[in-house]
């Protein structure tokens, strides 16, 4: 692994690590709310034998620090950042964004050094709009009700404190399906529960006010889909609602009884689409 730091339009820096050959097609990963770089390792050590992998922490996590600069705005300034930093001009590469993370890749579409350098887009477990009225974490019927109750707990500034098995079964029930195994679990839990609580909080209020709808058109390169028909915090309808609205969709894959942490849930199935577009899309720079 090598590391750099990209610097965002703000002057934020933001912790890049690149894995795999110099010379192999390129890919990026964008992880999602309260996660970090590690969240991708499966997709990192599996892809990096022959691509070159490219993951960043988006700001307050990982190793990226706080910023107070919080919003789609910036989510966009830092892709933008790290495609400039990691690809040579003419070299074009896969992003996959997972939550948030696709919420990036929405936000940055119609941004110069998206067009310029993106060939392909893999959406994992995400949304572009109403995700606190949709979302499923309370158990109650759709209305104001189990909204407010949701954006509650969602937008909470309570810690989370350290991983213990209560700790880990509140995460499972939230953000996994109810088959996933107890190594996966403790994975989840270990990286959101790493995740500073003020940085959480700050970037709740992002997600309980995006709207990203109207940049769905402007997404014109070929996209795929990955959900989780058992996703609580953001159920298959936002992913169908996104295919629906793309110029360019390649497919919706509905995963049975997976829940909203699909690289993880399904490692090899989200690595196998990701392997899939770099197959079809991927423009290696001159000379390689």
């Amino acid at each position: 692994m090598r590391t750099l730091t990209a610097t965002s339009q703000d002057g934020s820096p933001l912790h890049v690590e690149i894995h795999g050959p110099d010379t192999a097609p390129a890919v990026v990963l964008v992880h999602g709310w309260t996660c970090s770089t590690a969240f991708w390792s499966a997709q990192i050590d599996d892809l990096s034998r022959d691509h070159r992998v490219i993951a960043y922490d988006l700001r307050g996590h990982g190793r990226t620090p706080a910023s107070p600069a919080v919003g789609t705005t910036a989510l966009a300034d830092d892709l933008e950042a790290v495609l400039r930093a990691t690809l040579a001009p003419d070299e074009k590469a896969v992003v996959a964004g997972h939550s948030m993370g696709g919420m990036t890749v929405m936000a940055a579409a119609k941004r110069p050094a998206f067009r310029a350098h993106v060939a392909a887009t893999l959406l994992c477990s995400t949304g572009s709009s109403r995700l606190v009225a949709e979302s499923t974490v309370v158990p109650l019927k759709a209305g104001r009700a189990r909204t407010w109750l949701t954006g509650k707990i969602l937008g909470s500034k309570a810690p989370l404190g350290p991983v213990t098995p209560v700790g880990k079964k509140i995460l499972k029930y939230a953000t996994m399906g109810p088959g996933s195994a107890p190594e996966a679990v403790e994975k989840c839990a270990r990286i959101v529960h790493a995740c500073p609580r003020k940085v959480r909080y700050a970037w709740s209020h992002v997600l309980a006010s995006l709207e990203l709808d109207g940049e769905m058109g402007h997404l014109t390169v070929p996209t795929a889909i990955v959900t989780g028909t058992a996703d609580r915090l953001t159920p298959p309808v936002h992913a169908r609602a996104v295919a629906a609205a793309l110029p360019n969709c390649l497919g919706l894959t509905e995963l049975y009884g997976i829940g909203h942490m699909t690289p993880v849930e399904a490692p090899d199935l989200v690595t196998a689409r990701i392997r899939e577009l770099t197959t079809t899309y991927s423009q290696l720079k001159e000379g390689a």
